[in-house]
């Protein structure tokens, strides 16, 4: 099986664990899960992502944001990869529309770095728990939440994060080092698991892509070169 076979199969397979107490007015995100009307269209334009840039068997290194969001991978299925920037990036046709600040950050990144192409020949982006979770408002309004945002949901969640994190180690992973996107919470939680599991030789922090979007924007490219200096290590 190539690496896009194995990440499509892996999507198609997520589910969360039924058995897992969810804090109240909390939901799991799956945008592969058939019972979500926009699953079908989720599995089509991811597939068709995966197999133009990873139908091959080349081993990347992985870079792991939190949990997918609703306005990115919540429509399509690809990690920081919004509609605007599926279209336009990377060519691939999506009926809906909608742009996330985190994924535009990385996508300008990702220009910088080479361009799409030779950037996932490099790197497979995903996330530390590949699911995602949205609070429902007393407006009944959806917002992101992320894993660790409850320290029941945090822990109660921990063995399904260990279950998919060493499915995807087993895609054929380069474990000398992961890129973390996050260089707080989200670092902290996986350098413990690593500390602990010994899945990588180096978790690698990086800032966040949303807390750049929204709080450094005059500093971004200072922070793009971060990343790329990041990257290149």
């Amino acid at each position: 099986m190539t690496l896009a076979e194995k990440v499509v199969a892996f999507n198609k397979n997520l589910k969360f664990p039924e058995n897992v107490r969810l804090p109240k007015n909390i939901s799991v995100m799956n945008p592969f899960d058939t019972i979500e009307e926009s699953s079908p269209e989720s599995l089509r334009i991811s597939a068709e992502f995966y197999t133009k840039f990873y139908s091959d068997n080349t081993p990347r290194h992985l870079i792991l944001g939190i949990n997918p969001g609703k306005s990115g991978a919540g429509i399509t299925g690809i990690p920081f990869t919004s509609p605007e920037s599926l279209k336009e990036d990377c060519g691939i046709a999506c009926s809906k529309n909608g742009r996330e600040v985190s994924g535009r950050f990385l996508y300008e990144v990702i220009k910088k770095y080479g361009g799409v192409a030779f950037f996932y020949s490099k790197y497979l982006i995903s996330n530390v728990c590949p699911l995602g979770f949205i609070k429902r408002t007393d407006k009944n309004r959806g917002v992101n939440r992320n894993y660790y945002d409850y320290t029941n949901l945090m822990v109660s969640t921990t063995p399904f994060i260990l279950k998919t994190l060493k499915q995807q180690i087993d895609f054929g992973i380069d474990t000398d080092k992961v890129y973390c996107l996050g260089n707080g919470d989200n670092y902290k939680y996986l350098n413990n698991l690593n500390k602990e599991h010994s899945f990588f030789g180096e978790v690698i922090p990086l800032p966040h892509p949303r807390y750049i979007a929204q709080y450094k924007q005059k500093d971004k490219e200072k922070y793009v070169a971060t990343y790329l200096e990041k990257l290149n290590i």
